[in-house]
């Protein structure tokens, strides 16, 4: 029997139920829903709309009920529609008549949006930390790195040398800000739905500040219509996921490139690698294909629930069932694709005589032998010219760089030294740079910043 049943004159078709029914994928909301119906009853009491030995006779259902879950051993019945049926039932089994009482005051419209943002406070902070444990991982590897460098690259060309530590401070910075949308969003969707009713509010003397209070959010709700409907933070979430792939997918498309034998930068570890079923010779990349396919399917997840958001009128409508799916899957995947990246550059041999030999091109310091000529007095463009014609003529008749550097009147023996292996890359100083002296400093920051963001976790954690 369904929570609505004496309302019609017959059972619903069971193909409309098989359609509708969310209990396939809701019920890892049960110990949320749990929670917050404790803390309601013993809002209902406090607000003396039921006794105090009721309260304590529901909360002690639900509480067993949770046990039952969290064993294994809860059963179902054919008429739950979702977790949140299901657990009103069984309290009302196990209470008796006072079960009844369990759904004074609330709908599952607020319920269901309570639970999920209780639920989705705890995972993104579970997330976030993830973020930080890869930080931590290229902050680790970017200190063990010293003074290796390799070529930096524009459009997937060689452009400028610059430290190992550098390229992969640069992933970590991008994950910074990752973390940092988890952190906001968290701050966002930190206000309690819970007493908002339907759509309403209702007539009971409700007290939803000491509900809020009591699970723990910020503050509570300030528009009923507004708290039921809100989906916000569950397309942030989604958001905030999709460009966590969309940094894995760079990664990964990264260690595609260098881990093949035409880059040779780096060498994958044999238990972060697979093998060919056919080719006996193979290594491949799995992890670093996986984080850049999946990437595809939480961009999706976003761009589908999006489309299912923007032709809702208020308030709550059936449509936004379809929020728990994919926001479930992008928080499994992406979760799981952050602890296997995290693997992956952990165990990553670097070559570094073939990175700092491809990274010592003579081409590679065309922009310093520019600059070279600015400090002389020579504008940038008319400096660019020079450089790029010798380039190009080195091309051409195939002659060393360098030849023709020393015998340009514009440069001579004196430039020569800007050719020398690393000389260029401990030239630049500019601040946040590639050269030593700038990542030394940066590395220094990304740690501290690894710190501050440790900090802020933590008054999440629940």
């Amino acid at each position: 029997m369904t929570l609505w049943s004496t309302r019609m004159n017959a059972p619903p078709a069971e193909e409309m139920m098989a359609f509708s029914a969310s209990l396939a994928f809701d019920r890892r909301l049960a110990a949320a829903d749990i929670e917050a119906s404790i803390a309601h009853v013993h809002g209902l009491a406090r607000a003396g709309i039921v006794e105090e030995k009721e309260a304590t006779l529901l909360a002690e259902a639900l509480s067993r009920s949770g046990d039952e879950l969290a064993a294994g051993v809860f059963q179902f019945e054919p008429g739950d529609e979702d977790i949140h049926t299901a657990i009103e039932r069984r309290v009302h089994e196990l209470a008796g008549d006072v079960g009844a009482k369990l759904h004074t005051g609330r709908s599952r419209n607020d319920q269901v949006a309570t639970a999920l943002r209780i639920y989705l406070r705890r995972e993104l902070a579970r997330l976030a930390e993830l973020v930080l444990e890869l930080q931590r991982t290229l902050a680790r590897r970017a200190g063990d790195a010293g003074q290796t460098y390799l070529p930096g690259y524009t459009h997937l060309q060689r452009a400028q040398p610059v430290l190992l530590a550098h390229h992969l401070l640069a992933h970590g910075w991008a994950l910074a800000r990752d973390f940092d949308r988890l952190i906001s969003t968290l701050e966002r969707m930190d206000a309690c739905p819970l007493g908002a009713g339907a759509l309403g509010g209702s007539t009971l003397p409700l007290r939803p500040d000491e509900t809020a209070e009591t699970l723990g959010f910020a503050h509570r709700f300030e528009n009923s219509l507004d708290a039921v409907s809100d989906r916000d933070f569950v397309a942030e979430t989604l958001f905030d996921i999709a460009l966590i792939g969309v940094h894995l997918s760079r990664v990964g498309e990264e260690v595609v490139i260098f881990s093949s034998e035409e880059f040779g930068f780096l060498r994958l570890d044999d238990a972060w690698a697979t093998g060919s079923s056919m080719l006996p010779q193979k290594k491949n990349p799995d992890v670093a294909e996986l984080a850049r396919g999946k990437s595809g399917r939480l961009i999706g997840h976003l761009t589908g629930f999006l489309a299912t958001l923007k032709g809702l009128p208020l308030a709550y409508n059936r449509d936004l069932q379809e929020d728990k799916e994919p926001l479930f899957d992008a928080l499994d995947q992406v979760s799981l694709a952050l602890v296997a990246v995290d693997g992956l550059i952990s165990t990553t041999l670097f070559d570094t005589e073939r990175m700092e030999a491809a990274a010592d091109a003579p081409a590679l310091v065309a922009v310093d032998l520019a600059e070279w000529l600015v400090v002389r007095g020579v504008p940038f463009r008319e400096a660019h010219g020079i450089v790029g014609s010798l380039v190009r003529e080195s091309i051409e008749r195939h002659l060393p760089l360098a030849e023709l550097i020393e015998s340009h009147p514009s440069f001579g023996e004196d430039a020569l030294s800007l050719l020398e292996p690393g000389t260029a890359l401990r030239r630049r100083r500019t601040p946040g740079g590639a050269g030593p002296e700038a990542v030394a400093v940066q590395l220094g920051r990304f740690t501290a910043h690894l710190g501050e963001d440790a900090a802020r976790l933590s008054a999440h954690r629940r």
